[in-house]
């Protein structure tokens, strides 16, 4: 509990800072609700969401920068490409369309070869619960549901199916022809969307460890589609990954909701 406490106090203290570096759209008379925390290399991760009047304004993960010492360094024995740290939401996320996020860190990277194959971090928001992610096997009929694209207006345009991209528990996933990484820049940072069975299930921002540590302060516009997987919902049009000097914390934040 007095972690809990500790922690919670930390991340209201993020709405009291300046905005810019560590926070481009705080205010003071937005509340933050926690979710999980967890422990990751010799530091602690949480989720939280900021909301004001009861309507989302931002959602994300805040880090410690011990957090970056201590990983894992070869991929695990179970055949998956990472380790994974499950982070549930506040209870009230019904304006939202994400169910949790799954924070994997990739020691050796992933597949493309010469592209993603970097030590790298899979931040994955997820529109389904976990017990629907974990029947994602990719056995028998499931890699076909797996393989089963979403309308066109559910991605945005120049997104495409990533060839051979189905990861179990994940789903399948999709990118930008205009990414930097896809057209000879070295990869830093990008934007992934996921399917599963015809429909969106997750959007990712995907992080190199080398540019966490280069402690950045990066805003950039989402990708939107033309349609939405529900409606009613807030959904966000700006990520931002950034380090906090004073806290020497991280963010990774989806914000600039708008209702769809």
């Amino acid at each position: 509990m007095l972690m809990n406490a500790r922690l919670f106090t930390w991340i209201i203290s993020l709405a009291l800072v300046s905005a810019g570096r560590a926070c481009p759209y705080c205010s003071q008379k937005t509340d933050t609700l926690v979710g999980d925390t967890r422990v990751l290399g010799n530091g602690m991760i949480w989720s939280w969401i900021k909301a004001k009047n009861g309507v989302p304004e931002a959602i994300g993960v805040t880090f410690t920068e011990t957090a970056l010492a201590g990983l894992p360094t070869e991929k695990p024995k179970n055949g998956m490409d990472g380790y994974e740290s499950t982070l549930a939401l506040p209870h009230n996320t019904k304006l939202l369309p994400y169910n949790h996020i799954a924070v994997d860190w990739n020691p050796k990277g992933h597949i493309p070869p010469g592209i993603y194959d970097v030590p790298h971090f899979d931040f994955h928001f997820y529109m389904m619960d976990t017990k629907q992610r974990l029947n994602i096997t990719l056995h028998g009929a499931d890699l076909k549901r797996c393989q089963t694209k979403p309308p066109l207006s559910m991605m945005p345009a120049g997104f495409i199916y990533a060839p051979q991209s189905e990861v179990k528990y994940m789903g399948a996933h999709w990118v930008s022809v205009k990414a930097p990484e896809l057209n000879g820049q070295k990869f830093t940072q990008t934007w992934i969307y996921g399917s599963y069975n015809g429909k969106v299930v997750f959007a990712e921002p995907m992080v190199t460890l080398e540019y966490l540590l280069t402690k950045p302060d990066f805003v950039g516009d989402i990708p939107q589609p033309k349609k939405y997987p529900a409606r009613g919902l807030y959904y966000p049009t700006k990520y931002s990954i950034a380090y906090n000097p004073t806290r020497r914390e991280y963010m990774v934040a989806l914000f600039g909701m708008k209702k769809r």
